[in-house]
């Protein structure tokens, strides 16, 4: 056959154009097939790599953090040699410990013989020798005490299997600890581990279903497992945990399967999209700026409104609808003296008195369901609260009602004040008042006492005479001495009159405690005390001169207290009097009153004497400020505070002749209570 005729025969010339086109994509699809199988392949070990790292970094970390609970726990044991178990403070303590580590199921204290004096056991499961007995299941921790015996350090036995309830074992492993006593052996602490418990310890809950870790012996038998998962297999570390006496070995199995091929290019596609999600992140992005920036404001509000309710002295106690306690701030808490958990817990609220529940709670439910329906009064209540301790106190309160942010009625607001230290003081005020006021009037009374004496010396020396005088002449009783002893009765009677005036004004003057106001007429405020002003003016030598406009003023006051007013001023008016650089013509004492609008009525108390100086000016209200050897200096300041109390003003001023006016107000009553009190006054007059 010719050589031509072997050749192979040639291919059309159409279909080696083609093929001569498609062969450099084919070659650029294989070049990528390649490229891209190299890839996954690549990323396959990079993933499988880096789980294989993971399950080495696990089984060094759960070795660590076995040996790191064996150690701690031995530690612990350690301290139990120094509380004898005959005390009862060992099985205290060892219960203690049991309950602080789960791995630990039971401690021992044996003798130095190796018999067990104590034990006990963990509380978190049943007994771990109740199927067998301890001295049955020993052998091993016998040999790791009498090694501890040989070293006298504390070594740790090997595993071994204990049967368990329910057809069901554990694996577990002993400490012994020597004791000694003064060089001499005194016995051992024995301490048993659970091999799963170890485990479980070492294995964090956010690995526990990723990773099995196992105790295996040298020839792969798996003595204890931990973990939600069976490990796959795949990616294994192994890591020995070197303990004295024994050594175990830990495994780490992670549950991750090799990587498939599925789960990559779904990432990559993943890769693919993550352009088109850049610009969604950048909004995102700005969004959350925007949040963060709102909820720092909020932050920032909401510690400024807590560090402001803090700060307050003011007591804040909110309420649900049904009356419950849902916040307080510390002020509060302090008021009544319980911690907020107690007050929150608490219903009815444990700052009511035992003896008022009921009432109160009556009080509550009225006076919420008034605010509930849309009464929003500020005005607030007072009431009693009682302190953790027993103390009773007086609280004002304001409430309000609370709407959320749409508007819904949630609770109540209340804001609580403390009133009782201001009570104190207002009886305190009330007190020292009061003894101020008896103080002046005992003053005013001592300095009386020689003018009574005086005074009444007269009235009761006439009617001496005269009861004398009617005796004698009744041993002629004739016409004409009868009429005698008639006139003379009349002159007795007069001066027993008399006598009776005097005693009487004092006595009134210094019983008087009433402290209620009412409506008076000026002309008979002044003749009250006129009786006991002349009293003094005969001693002094003065005139009185009273002017009164007509009609007479009228005023609201308590009529005591206004009496002491006119009586303290006149009294140093006469005594600014007294002396013989002045003439007697000229020694008049002047009390006035007038109305002084169509609201206050003014009293003036004028005298002629030196006036006032102005060093002593300045002092001149101050209390015990006097400028007599004899005086106690509450005059002035308790008319000062008497006619303030009365809502008027009390001054004084120098003439140019010489002498000194002091002039106060009281308040007018309005027309209807003044035409009311006036009839009543005149009637009372009258009678």
């Amino acid at each position: 056959m010719a050589a031509a005729d072997l050749a192979p025969p040639a291919l059309p010339a159409p279909l080696a154009h083609r093929l001569r086109r498609a062969l450099p994509w084919v070659l650029l699809v294989a070049l990528l097939g390649v490229a891209q199988t190299l890839l996954v392949v690549l990323t396959i070990d990079y993933e499988a790599a880096r789980a294989q790292e993971r399950a080495e970094a696990m089984a060094a970390e759960a070795g660590t953090e076995v040996k790191r609970e064996v150690t701690g726990g031995m530690q612990a044991l350690q301290t139990l040699q120094w509380n004898p178990p005959a005390g009862g403070r060992w099985a205290v303590e060892a219960g203690a410990l049991l309950s602080r580590r789960r791995a630990m199921l039971r401690v021992e204290h044996r003798s130095s013989t190796g018999e067990v004096l104590d034990a006990v056991d963990s509380p978190y499961r049943t007994p771990l020798f109740s199927l067998m007995p301890r001295h049955q299941m020993g052998v091993e921790s016998d040999l790791a005490c009498a090694s501890a015996r040989r070293t006298m350090t504390p070594r740790f036995s090997r595993s071994y299997f204990v049967p368990q309830p329910g057809g069901l074992g554990l694996e577990i492993m002993d400490v012994c600890i020597p004791l000694s006593v003064a060089g001499s052996d005194s016995g051992y602490l024995v301490g048993t581990y659970s091999l799963p418990g170890l485990l479980e310890e070492a294995l964090t809950p956010m690995r526990a279903g990723a990773y099995e870790l196992t105790f295996i012996e040298g020839d792969g038998t798996r003595l204890a497992r931990a973990g939600l998962q069976r490990g796959a297999g795949v990616y294994q570390s192994q890591r020995a945990v070197d303990l004295a006496g024994t050594n175990l070995t830990l495994r780490a199995d992670s549950v991750e399967v090799r990587p498939r091929l599925i789960p990559n290019l779904s990432a990559a596609l993943v890769m693919g999209l993550s352009a088109a999600l850049f610009a969604v992140v950048v909004l995102l992005w700005r969004d959350v700026r925007r949040r963060a920036k709102a909820e720092g404001a909020l932050a920032e509000a909401l510690a400024f409104r807590k560090a402001m309710e803090d700060s307050l002295i003011t007591g804040l106690r909110a309420r649900d609808l049904d009356g419950r306690i849902t916040y307080v701030n510390p002020a509060f808490c302090h008021m009544v003296g319980f911690s907020a958990d107690e007050l929150l817990q608490a219903n009815p609220p444990p700052y009511w008195p035992a003896e008022r529940v009921a009432e109160y709670s009556a009080r509550q439910s009225m006076r919420l369901s008034a605010l509930g329906g849309g009464t929003q009064s500020r005005q607030g209540f007072e009431t009693v609260f009682t302190r953790k301790n027993g103390e009773r106190i007086q609280v004002m309160i304001f409430e309000a009602p609370l709407v959320d942010r749409e508007g819904q009625h949630t609770g109540w607001m209340s804001a609580v004040l403390d009133m009782t230290e201001q009570r104190r003081v207002e009886e305190l005020s009330r007190q020292q008042q009061e003894r101020l006021q008896a103080t002046a009037r005992l003053a005013t009374v001592g300095e009386m006492a020689s003018l009574l004496s005086h005074e009444l010396n007269q009235p009761l020396a006439a009617i001496a005479s005269y009861a004398t005088g009617s005796l004698n002449l009744m041993a002629d009783a004739d016409a004409q001495t009868l009429d005698m002893v008639r006139g003379a009765m009349l002159r007795i009677a007069e001066q027993a009159e008399r006598a009776g005036r005097v005693i009487k004004s004092v006595h009134g003057f210094v019983r008087r405690r009433e402290q209620a106001r009412e409506v008076l007429r000026v002309d008979h405020l002044i003749e009250s005390v006129l009786p006991l002003v002349r009293l003094q003016a005969r001693k002094s030598g003065a005139r009185i001169e009273v002017e009164v406009e007509q009609p007479p003023a009228r005023v609201l006051c308590d009529r005591t207290m206004v009496e002491q007013v006119l009586l303290n001023l006149t009294r140093n008016g006469l005594q600014a009097m007294e002396g013989e650089a002045l003439p007697l013509e000229r020694r008049v004492l002047r009390i006035e009153a007038r109305a002084n609008g169509p609201r206050w009525a003014r009293f003036t108390v004028a005298d002629a004497g030196t006036g006032v100086a102005p060093e002593v000016a300045a002092q001149l209200f101050t209390p015990f400020f006097t400028t007599r050897n004899e005086g106690m200096g509450l005059g002035l300041s308790l008319c000062r505070t008497v006619v303030e109390q009365h809502g008027g003003a009390l001054d004084f001023d120098n003439h140019p002749d010489g002498g000194a006016s002091f002039h106060f107000t009281l308040p007018s009553p309005p027309s209807s209570t003044a035409a009311t009190s006036s009839s009543s006054t005149d009637l009372q007059t009258s009678a």
